[in-house]
Parts: structure tokens; sequence; C-alpha cells
């Protein structure tokens, strides 16, 4: 079964700039000036992102004040990313070393 969906959603994954996003947000949930800094990228760039991760509600926005604030979807893609660790750790022994 393959749809345009499918497609679009691991495009996200596959594009290096959105799993950056992705695997910064992780842990702790960000306003894009933050993820920008982190980044060492414009915020342009987050931004323009930021907005095709939210159309596939990779991740989520809340606004606190005059900030929004991005986190992952906590629902499907947190559990998704551990599950992609776990197989890293046990089966690509080459990338190992970088997620310690």
């Amino acid at each position: 079964m393959r749809c345009k969906s499918f497609d679009l959603f691991f495009q996200n994954f596959a594009n290096k700039t959105k799993l950056d996003i992705i695997l910064v947000l992780k842990d702790v949930p960000l306003s894009v000036n933050q993820i920008a800094e982190k980044l060492e990228q414009e915020q342009s760039k987050i931004s323009h992102n930021l907005r095709k991760l939210i159309q596939c509600n990779i991740l989520k926005v809340e606004q606190q004040g005059k900030q929004r604030i991005y986190s992952l979807n906590k629902d499907t893609v947190l559990p998704m990313l551990r599950l992609v660790e776990k197989h890293v750790k046990h089966h690509c022994p080459e990338c190992t070393k970088e997620l310690v």
C-alpha cells in the first residue's frame, strides 16, 4: 500500500534540516529562535521547515504569549523515534558511536 501521504511523511525524515529539527525537539519543546540557535541555521529556513512538519502532524505548536512553542507529536513520532533508535543500536553497529 502506497499513497502520497506516505511519501510526504517520510520526506520529512529524509530531509536533513527537518530531521535535525525533529531530533532537537526530541527532549524539549522550543521556539523557532531557540531551534535556529541550536542548529545554527537562519530562522527563516527553520520556519519554512516547521510549516511542513506541522502540516504532517509530526510537530505540535502551542502559543505561549507572543511565542510559538514547537514540540514533537508524543503519541506517534516520539515512540517511532525510540523504535528507530533501538533498531539502529542493534542493527547498525557503524552508527552506534553517533548515538552515545
